[in-house]
Protein backbone atom coordinates (compact mmCIF):
# COMPACT_ATOMS: atom_id res chain seq x y z
CA UNK A 1 0.00 0.00 0.00
CA UNK A 2 1.17 3.41 -1.07
CA UNK A 3 0.63 6.44 1.40
CA UNK A 4 -0.20 8.41 -1.36
CA UNK A 5 -2.96 6.03 -2.29
CA UNK A 6 -4.16 5.51 1.36
CA UNK A 7 -4.41 10.00 1.56
CA UNK A 8 -6.50 9.26 -1.38
CA UNK A 9 -8.76 6.53 -0.25
CA UNK A 10 -9.00 8.96 3.25
CA UNK A 11 -10.29 11.91 1.20
CA UNK A 12 -12.56 10.37 -0.34
CA UNK A 13 -14.31 8.39 3.08
CA UNK A 14 -14.57 11.81 4.36
CA UNK A 15 -15.97 13.23 1.44
CA UNK A 16 -18.59 10.48 0.71
CA UNK A 17 -17.93 11.66 -3.42
CA UNK A 18 -15.41 10.13 -5.58
CA UNK A 19 -16.27 13.55 -7.75
CA UNK A 20 -16.03 16.24 -4.88
CA UNK A 21 -12.58 14.08 -3.62
CA UNK A 22 -11.06 13.90 -7.30
CA UNK A 23 -11.05 17.83 -7.29
CA UNK A 24 -9.98 18.39 -3.75
CA UNK A 25 -6.82 16.09 -4.89
CA UNK A 26 -6.61 17.68 -8.24
CA UNK A 27 -6.87 14.34 -9.98
CA UNK A 28 -9.52 12.94 -12.63
CA UNK A 29 -12.21 10.90 -11.28
CA UNK A 30 -11.11 7.86 -13.57
CA UNK A 31 -7.41 8.01 -12.29
CA UNK A 32 -9.05 7.80 -8.48
CA UNK A 33 -11.44 4.90 -8.97
CA UNK A 34 -8.86 2.95 -10.63
CA UNK A 35 -6.46 4.05 -7.49
CA UNK A 36 -9.29 2.61 -5.12
CA UNK A 37 -10.06 -0.36 -7.61
CA UNK A 38 -6.32 -1.25 -7.27
CA UNK A 39 -6.39 -0.69 -3.35
CA UNK A 40 -9.23 -3.34 -3.35
CA UNK A 41 -7.24 -5.98 -5.33
CA UNK A 42 -4.07 -5.71 -3.61
CA UNK A 43 -6.35 -6.09 -0.01
CA UNK A 44 -8.64 -8.71 -1.37
CA UNK A 45 -11.89 -7.22 0.05
CA UNK A 46 -14.76 -4.49 -0.94
CA UNK A 47 -14.05 -1.36 0.42
CA UNK A 48 -17.53 0.49 -0.04
CA UNK A 49 -20.19 0.39 -1.54
CA UNK A 50 -21.96 3.44 -3.89
CA UNK A 51 -25.38 4.52 -3.21
CA UNK A 52 -27.32 6.92 -5.07
CA UNK A 53 -25.98 9.90 -3.80
CA UNK A 54 -22.74 9.09 -1.92
CA UNK A 55 -20.25 6.77 -1.13
CA UNK A 56 -20.73 3.82 1.71
CA UNK A 57 -17.79 2.45 3.77
CA UNK A 58 -18.24 -1.22 3.77
CA UNK A 59 -16.86 -2.75 7.44
CA UNK A 60 -13.43 -3.54 5.70
CA UNK A 61 -13.90 0.37 4.73
CA UNK A 62 -14.34 1.03 7.91
CA UNK A 63 -11.31 -0.76 9.61
CA UNK A 64 -8.82 0.72 7.29
CA UNK A 65 -9.78 4.21 7.41
CA UNK A 66 -9.18 3.75 11.02
CA UNK A 67 -5.36 2.48 10.39
CA UNK A 68 -4.96 4.64 7.88
CA UNK A 69 -5.36 7.50 9.83
CA UNK A 70 -3.03 6.03 12.58
CA UNK A 71 -0.31 5.06 9.39
CA UNK A 72 0.00 8.21 8.33
CA UNK A 73 -0.27 10.18 11.71
CA UNK A 74 2.41 7.71 12.53
CA UNK A 75 4.28 8.56 9.49
CA UNK A 76 4.41 12.63 10.34
CA UNK A 77 5.38 12.04 13.47
CA UNK A 78 8.05 9.47 11.91
CA UNK A 79 9.70 12.50 9.57
CA UNK A 80 9.47 14.94 12.51
CA UNK A 81 11.31 13.25 14.88
CA UNK A 82 13.96 12.62 11.77
CA UNK A 83 14.18 16.82 11.29
CA UNK A 84 17.45 18.06 13.06
CA UNK A 85 19.35 21.27 13.05
CA UNK A 86 22.35 21.38 13.40
CA UNK A 87 23.45 20.38 16.79
CA UNK A 88 20.61 21.60 18.61
CA UNK A 89 18.42 19.13 19.99
CA UNK A 90 15.03 19.67 17.82
CA UNK A 91 11.43 17.59 17.06
CA UNK A 92 8.23 17.14 18.87
CA UNK A 93 7.38 14.96 22.16
CA UNK A 94 3.40 14.08 23.31
CA UNK A 95 2.60 13.06 26.68
CA UNK A 96 -0.96 11.87 27.43
CA UNK A 97 -2.33 12.94 30.41
CA UNK A 98 -5.25 11.54 32.59
CA UNK A 99 -6.76 14.45 35.20
CA UNK A 100 -4.97 14.44 37.58
CA UNK A 101 -2.90 16.76 39.88
CA UNK A 102 0.23 15.00 38.83
CA UNK A 103 -0.17 17.17 35.55
CA UNK A 104 1.48 20.41 37.91
CA UNK A 105 4.71 18.05 37.92
CA UNK A 106 4.39 17.34 34.23
CA UNK A 107 4.40 21.22 33.91
CA UNK A 108 7.75 21.33 36.03
CA UNK A 109 9.39 18.68 34.46
CA UNK A 110 8.65 20.65 30.88
CA UNK A 111 9.47 23.66 31.97
CA UNK A 112 12.89 22.65 33.10
CA UNK A 113 13.47 21.08 29.57
CA UNK A 114 12.73 24.30 27.85
CA UNK A 115 15.08 26.19 29.57
CA UNK A 116 17.64 23.65 28.11
CA UNK A 117 16.06 22.67 24.97
CA UNK A 118 13.77 25.23 23.47
CA UNK A 119 13.39 24.17 20.18
CA UNK A 120 11.71 21.23 21.28
CA UNK A 121 7.74 21.14 20.95
CA UNK A 122 5.37 19.31 23.05
CA UNK A 123 1.87 18.24 22.56
CA UNK A 124 -0.63 17.61 25.88
CA UNK A 125 -3.38 14.74 24.94
CA UNK A 126 -6.41 14.11 27.37
CA UNK A 127 -7.40 10.59 27.82
CA UNK A 128 -8.06 7.65 29.99
CA UNK A 129 -5.50 4.99 30.82
CA UNK A 130 -6.87 2.67 28.29
CA UNK A 131 -6.40 5.83 25.59
CA UNK A 132 -2.89 6.46 26.29
CA UNK A 133 -1.17 3.04 26.92
CA UNK A 134 -3.24 2.27 22.94
CA UNK A 135 -1.23 5.10 22.18
CA UNK A 136 2.26 4.59 23.33
CA UNK A 137 1.92 1.14 21.92
CA UNK A 138 1.11 2.30 18.39
CA UNK A 139 3.77 4.79 18.84
CA UNK A 140 1.28 7.54 18.58
CA UNK A 141 2.19 8.95 21.76
CA UNK A 142 5.82 9.13 23.83
CA UNK A 143 4.86 9.27 27.26
CA UNK A 144 2.21 8.53 29.20
CA UNK A 145 0.60 9.96 32.58
CA UNK A 146 -1.08 6.88 34.14
CA UNK A 147 -2.83 6.41 37.54
CA UNK A 148 -2.81 3.48 39.15
CA UNK A 149 -3.74 0.48 39.08
CA UNK A 150 -2.56 0.38 35.78
CA UNK A 151 0.21 -2.81 34.27
CA UNK A 152 3.58 -0.87 33.45
CA UNK A 153 5.63 -4.29 33.05
CA UNK A 154 6.11 -2.94 29.56
CA UNK A 155 7.12 0.13 30.29
CA UNK A 156 9.93 2.06 32.39
CA UNK A 157 8.41 4.74 34.39
CA UNK A 158 9.20 7.37 37.05
CA UNK A 159 6.39 7.55 39.80
CA UNK A 160 4.66 11.32 40.79
CA UNK A 161 5.25 12.71 44.48
CA UNK A 162 1.81 14.08 44.18
CA UNK A 163 -1.31 11.69 45.73
CA UNK A 164 -4.63 11.43 44.17
CA UNK A 165 -6.96 12.11 46.71
CA UNK A 166 -10.37 11.13 45.84
CA UNK A 167 -13.95 12.18 47.27
CA UNK A 168 -16.75 13.61 45.94
CA UNK A 169 -18.11 16.49 44.08
CA UNK A 170 -21.36 17.68 44.96
CA UNK A 171 -23.38 20.20 44.95
CA UNK A 172 -23.09 23.00 47.24
CA UNK A 173 -26.84 22.87 48.41
CA UNK A 174 -26.73 19.35 48.86
CA UNK A 175 -27.30 18.37 52.71
CA UNK A 176 -23.65 16.42 52.04
CA UNK A 177 -21.97 19.59 51.47
CA UNK A 178 -21.93 20.65 55.15
CA UNK A 179 -19.91 17.47 55.66
CA UNK A 180 -15.76 17.76 55.86
CA UNK A 181 -15.63 14.10 54.85
CA UNK A 182 -18.11 11.60 53.36
CA UNK A 183 -18.05 8.10 54.27
CA UNK A 184 -19.21 4.90 52.18
CA UNK A 185 -22.62 4.95 54.47
CA UNK A 186 -23.35 8.34 52.83
CA UNK A 187 -23.09 7.22 49.60
CA UNK A 188 -25.05 4.20 49.89
CA UNK A 189 -28.57 4.93 47.90
CA UNK A 190 -27.43 7.94 46.09
CA UNK A 191 -27.16 8.30 42.54
CA UNK A 192 -23.16 7.84 41.63
CA UNK A 193 -21.15 9.22 38.52
CA UNK A 194 -17.69 7.29 38.54
CA UNK A 195 -14.97 6.70 36.22
CA UNK A 196 -15.32 4.61 32.84
CA UNK A 197 -11.88 2.78 33.92
CA UNK A 198 -12.74 -0.71 35.10
CA UNK A 199 -9.53 -0.81 37.35
CA UNK A 200 -10.45 2.59 39.32
CA UNK A 201 -13.73 1.54 39.85
CA UNK A 202 -12.67 -1.36 41.41
CA UNK A 203 -10.63 0.06 43.65
CA UNK A 204 -13.61 2.73 44.32
CA UNK A 205 -15.36 -0.68 45.46
CA UNK A 206 -12.78 -2.10 47.58
CA UNK A 207 -13.20 1.43 49.58
CA UNK A 208 -16.77 1.15 49.94
CA UNK A 209 -16.19 -3.00 51.05
CA UNK A 210 -18.80 -3.37 48.30
CA UNK A 211 -19.57 -5.19 45.07
CA UNK A 212 -19.89 -2.44 41.80
CA UNK A 213 -22.59 -4.29 41.27
CA UNK A 214 -23.94 -3.23 44.35
CA UNK A 215 -23.44 0.65 43.73
CA UNK A 216 -26.22 3.12 42.26
CA UNK A 217 -24.04 3.93 39.83
CA UNK A 218 -26.08 6.12 36.81
CA UNK A 219 -23.43 7.12 34.71
CA UNK A 220 -19.54 6.93 33.73
CA UNK A 221 -17.58 9.78 32.53
CA UNK A 222 -13.71 10.17 30.87
CA UNK A 223 -13.56 14.09 31.53
CA UNK A 224 -14.15 15.55 35.23
CA UNK A 225 -15.86 18.99 33.60
CA UNK A 226 -18.11 17.02 31.61
CA UNK A 227 -19.11 15.30 35.14
CA UNK A 228 -19.54 18.57 36.75
CA UNK A 229 -22.11 19.24 34.09
CA UNK A 230 -24.45 16.29 35.12
CA UNK A 231 -23.60 17.03 38.77
CA UNK A 232 -25.44 20.39 38.31
CA UNK A 233 -27.86 19.27 36.13
CA UNK A 234 -28.99 17.30 39.52
CA UNK A 235 -28.03 13.55 37.53
CA UNK A 236 -26.17 12.19 40.45
CA UNK A 237 -22.76 12.55 42.30
CA UNK A 238 -19.20 12.79 40.77
CA UNK A 239 -16.54 10.43 42.58
CA UNK A 240 -13.42 11.88 41.56
CA UNK A 241 -9.85 13.03 42.29
CA UNK A 242 -9.06 16.67 43.68
CA UNK A 243 -8.01 19.20 40.78
CA UNK A 244 -7.20 22.70 41.93
CA UNK A 245 -10.18 23.64 39.73
CA UNK A 246 -13.61 25.40 41.33
CA UNK A 247 -16.56 24.08 39.86
CA UNK A 248 -19.50 26.86 40.48
CA UNK A 249 -21.61 26.03 42.83
CA UNK A 250 -20.35 22.82 43.67
CA UNK A 251 -17.90 21.31 46.27
CA UNK A 252 -15.09 18.79 46.50
CA UNK A 253 -15.52 16.62 49.97
CA UNK A 254 -12.93 13.74 50.21
CA UNK A 255 -13.38 10.47 51.36
CA UNK A 256 -13.20 9.25 55.29
CA UNK A 257 -10.82 6.62 55.70
CA UNK A 258 -8.68 8.31 52.60
CA UNK A 259 -8.32 6.97 49.17
CA UNK A 260 -5.55 7.56 47.88
CA UNK A 261 -3.20 6.75 44.50
CA UNK A 262 -0.10 7.15 42.80
CA UNK A 263 0.50 8.00 39.11
CA UNK A 264 3.31 7.21 37.11
CA UNK A 265 5.17 9.11 33.68
CA UNK A 266 5.72 6.19 31.54
CA UNK A 267 7.38 5.22 28.53
CA UNK A 268 7.60 2.27 26.01
CA UNK A 269 10.72 -0.03 27.53
CA UNK A 270 13.31 -1.12 24.40
CA UNK A 271 11.94 1.52 22.06
CA UNK A 272 14.01 3.32 19.82
CA UNK A 273 13.37 7.71 20.37
CA UNK A 274 14.35 10.45 18.69
CA UNK A 275 17.25 12.69 20.18
CA UNK A 276 14.49 14.70 21.73
CA UNK A 277 12.46 11.75 23.68
CA UNK A 278 15.57 10.63 24.39
CA UNK A 279 16.59 14.10 26.30
CA UNK A 280 13.69 14.03 27.83
CA UNK A 281 13.69 10.92 29.75
CA UNK A 282 17.46 11.60 30.94
CA UNK A 283 16.07 14.81 32.48
CA UNK A 284 13.04 13.52 33.42
CA UNK A 285 15.08 10.47 35.46
CA UNK A 286 18.05 13.09 37.03
CA UNK A 287 15.24 15.32 38.26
Amino acid sequence: MELRVLNYFLVVAREENITRAASILHITQPTLSRQLLQLEDELGVKLYQRSKHRIILTEEGNLLRRRAQEILQLTEKTKSELVQADENVVGEISIGCGELLSMEQIGNLIQGFKKLYPLVTFHIISGMNDFIKEQIEQGLMDFGLLIQPVEIEKYQFIRMKQQERWGILVKETDPLAQKSRVTPQDLFGRDLIVTDSHPIQNELASWFNQNDAELKIVSTYTLLNNAAVLVNSGVGLVLCIELHVRYPNLKFIPFEPDLTLHSVLAWKANQVYSEATRAFIEFVKNA
